[in-house]
Formats: C-alpha cells, sequence, structure tokens
C-alpha cells in the first residue's frame, strides 16, 4: 500500500492523530545528493505553512563536503546564510526501514531558486505547459553491489573489493533466487515508498543489478529516481553490502547507465510522438524533439555525465554512446527512438548514466527536446547498424571530459536561455570545481607508472 500523502492537511492530521515526535526532510544537492535532518513535530507543522531556513552550504560544497571557492551565491563572502526551503506535501512517503518514519522532500526558494536542481526541473515543466504540453519520464539505473561496508573500502582503497556475486550472469534467474530476500526488500521497500519498480533483473557482470522504475509525470520520476538511487544504497548498506551508482568502476566491465525514457502528451492528455500515417510512426513533433536533443548534447553534457568518472564510461565498444546520435530501436546511438503504440512510443536518453543528478539531466533532456520543437529542429538521418562504425560530424562530437563539457556549458548561449544565466553560471563553476579536485590527486596509475622507474 502506497503511503502518499498529498495536502498539507492531511500530513498534519496523520502527525497530530499517530503523534509523530519527529518527520525527516530534506533536499538533493547539486550532485543528487540528499542532504536533511530530522525535524520535530511541531517545526515541521510550522515548516508546512511557512518553509524553513537550511543552510545554503548544501548549495555551496561537492560530494565530499569540500567548498566551493568559485561560485557567486554563496561562499565565505556571504557567510553561509540559511536559505528558504519549502516543504511539498506531495512528497510525503513512509520510510520502512525506519519503523514508517515519514519522509518530505523540500525545494530550495528565494534566490536559491535559480540555482536549486529541483526547481531547474519545475521550470522546464513551466515551459512545456506553455507549449502546451506535459511530459512523462522514467529512468533506469545500473548498479553494482558488494560485500563490503564503508569501513572495508576505505582499508582496502578501493582495490580487490568483493562483488555479491562472480561472473556475468545477465538476466540469471539463479543469482535472483539466491539472493531473492534483497531483490523483495527493494521491491517492496520501493512500492511502499510510492517509487514503483517495473522491472529488476541482472546484468552482465559480477553483482551488477539493473532497475526499471515505472513512468510517472515528470517530476514525480525524478523524485522517484533520486531516492531509489539513496534507498538502494541504505538497504544494501543496512545488510552489511554497498551499492555503487558510479558510471565505471572498473575497467574490466562497462559501465552503469541511468538512461532516461521521455514522452510528451497535449493538453488532452494525448500521446503526440505516434503518427501511424508516418513510415515509421515518428510524429513531426517527436522528430523535431529528437532534433533539439541531438543538436544540444554536445553544450549541455555537463549536465547529464556530471563527473569525472563519466567520461571513463564514453568509450566506444561499452553500451555506451561517444557521439549525438540517434536510431529507431538502435542501443548503439545516444537517443533511441522507442515505436509502439501511442501510449508506449518515447525517446531513451542513453548518453546518461547512474550518476546522474535526476533533476539536472532529465531538465536538460526534456528542455532541449522542447527547443528543437520550438525551432522545427531536424535531426539527421537515422543511424542504422553499429554507431561506433559511422563517422560523425564535428558539431556531434560529444566532449571527451569534464572541464569540456563545463566550459561548452558556460559559454552555451542556448543554455542561458533555457536554464537562466545564475544555474549555468554556478552549476559550470561547480563541474569546474570537480575538475581542479581531481587534478590535485595523486592517482594510483600515476604511483604504479612513475614510482620506481623514472
Amino acid at each position: 500500500m502506497k503511503n502518499v500523502m498529498k495536502t498539507t492537511r492531511e500530513i498534519i492530521k496523520l502527525l497530530e492523530k499517530e503523534q509523530l515526535q519527529y518527520v525527516k526532510v530534506g533536499a538533493f544537492d547539486m550532485d543528487g545528493v540528499l542532504r536533511g535532518k530530522y525535524m520535530g513535530r511541531d517545526k515541521v507543522l510550522s515548516a508546512l505553512n511557512k518553509g524553513f531556513g537550511f543552510c545554503d552550504v548544501v548549495l555551496g560544497w561537492d560530494s565530499n563536503d569540500q567548498l566551493y571557492d568559485n561560485v557567486k551565491y554563496t561562499g565565505w563572502h556571504t557567510g553561509y546564510p540559511d536559505a528558504e526551503v519549502r516543504l511539498l506535501p506531495e512528497t510525503f512517503r513512509r520510510m520502512p526501514f525506519e519503523d514508517g518514519v515519514p519522509l518530505i522532500l523540500g525545494e530550495f526558494t528565494g534566490d536559491a531558486e535559480a540555482i536549486c536542481p529541483r526547481g531547474l526541473l519545475r521550470r522546464v515543466m513551466d515551459k512545456a505547459a506553455s507549449m502546451g504540453f506535459s511530459a512523462k519520464a522514467a529512468c533506469e539505473f545500473e548498479f553494482f553491489l558488494f560485500e563490503e561496508t564503508p569501513h572495508s573500502v576505505r582499508e582496502k582503497n578501493y582495490s580487490n573489493m568483493k562483488n555479491i556475486t562472480p561472473g556475468f550472469f545477465g538476466y540469471s534467474a539463479l543469482r535472483s533466487s539466491v539472493h531473492s530476500e534483497f531483490y523483495r526488500e527493494l521491491l517492496d521497500t520501493c512500492l511502499a515508498m510510492d517509487m514503483e519498480i517495473e522491472g529488476l533483473h541482472t546484468e552482465t557482470g559480477p553483482g551488477v543489478l539493473e532497475a526499471a522504475i515505472k513512468v510517472d509525470e515528470v517530476m514525480a520520476a525524478a523524485d522517484k529516481a533520486a531516492l531509489f538511487k539513496t534507498v538502494t544504497k541504505i538497504l544494501a548498506q543496512r545488510r552489511g553490502w554497498m551499492a555503487t551508482f558510479m558510471a565505471k568502476w572498473s575497467n574490466d566491465w562497462p559501465g552503469q547507465s541511468g538512461h532516461i525514457h521521455l514522452s510528451l502528451q497535449n493538453a488532452k492528455g494525448d500521446a503526440v510522438f505516434h503518427d501511424e500515417s508516418s513510415g515509421n510512426t515518428i510524429s513531426e513533433t517527436m522528430r523535431h524533439f529528437i532534433g533539439g536533443q541531438q543538436a544540444l548534447m554536445p553544450e549541455l553534457l555537463a549536465m547529464i555525465a556530471p563527473t569525472i568518472n563519466s567520461y571513463r564510461r564514453l568509450i566506444p565498444g561499452f553500451w555506451a554512446p561517444t557521439e549525438a546520435s540517434w536510431g529507431i530501436e538502435n542501443r548503439t546511438c545516444a537517443l533511441r527512438a522507442i515505436t509502439g503504440s501511442p501510449s508506449a512510443q518515447r525517446v531513451e536518453y542513453r548518453v546518461a548514466a547512474a550518476d546522474i543528478n535526476p533533476y539536472i539531466a532529465v531538465a536538460a533532456a526534456l528542455a532541449s527536446g522542447l527547443w528543437g520543437i520550438e525551432n522545427k529542429i531536424e535531426p539527421d538521418t537515422a543511424i542504422e547498424g553499429n554507431a561506433y562504425d559511422q563517422k560523425f560530424a564535428d558539431e556531434r562530437q560529444l566532449p571527451r571530459s569534464l572541464g569540456d563539457a563545463a566550459a561548452r556549458l558556460k559559454a552555451s548561449k542556448t543554455a542561458r536561455t533555457l536554464f537562466g544565466d545564475a544555474f549555468v553560471e554556478h552549476y559550470a563553476a561547480s563541474r569546474e570545481w570537480e575538475v581542479r579536485e581531481f587534478d590535485k590527486a595523486i592517482t594510483d596509475w600515476e604511483m604504479d607508472r612513475y614510482f620506481e622507474i623514472i
């Protein structure tokens, strides 16, 4: 049974009826990390009506809690004041692993709203509505599971980690039955938290699973995707395991995808991507949507591939695209047009990996498609066969590093139009910071290569 409350009044009545003393509240930061705290009942009741203050360092540090020194919005120069956050009653969920303690998500307001990841997606949704569309989305994630703990991986320096299972075993009924307790716990927990999984199976590799989250309205889908990553890590660690959503954790195995499925509907709720009269059922609207996504992918890639590690995955031959390509039912392309019935026809944004911030990545994928419709952008001819064997024009080449991608985003006039100067400046600076942090590191590769011989 789904424990979802839709209104502030219902939540207040529930808190009073059950005499619940605490609620967990939180908001997602620039890297898609859920930052939150327990809040007492009286404070929650006040926050539901008036919002609450949350230290704006949440938007001013990286995933390692290191402070950006290159952003305008917050920093030592501002003194790290509180930013206003509104609680979102529609995100109310019970957490089964915490004896049903409620969780309510928040969204930054005021000056912080311009750079808030969830606020970004909401503005893109507003743009879709102004064009007469609504959007549905679904995310699917691959993730590896290890018989490790936060202590053991650090003691091992992330080497010789033990996966929960060895070998390949894609779509294995054997593996899923042996570890059925974890599968059932994940499936049941996600169902109880209103982020139903419609498919869960092993992928090719040691201890790797893929979960497809059921389609929903685009903001709800992004909430579910962001929460799914957090909840999966929690359930794994509670049983002495660890889950990773890195784009690529090993040279020996393919990277971990975080594909985004998108479709549009008109004001009546009818699907607009399907056209039976066209030769391939792809409507003009869908064609232009793909055209916009293809054209802007190189400029927006930092929003889709947000980490240094993202670019370890984007290499030929590992089920990840290397150019802004598209094809019909072609999994070697960055964009896969999935044709079929009107309700099922959609675009799969395959360039994304499991390390995405779902709000930011979905915003980029949706906004670029809307831009394509608005400007009637025609895509290239659909790729047939292996996209890795094709030659592409320079404008279809994707940046090969996070630094290059951040520079492309920062210089993009279209990105600034779509997302606002404040977001582009802040987000690009956060990716530049990430590059600087990496550049300071001495890697294992360097030690192994140079320590003795040079």
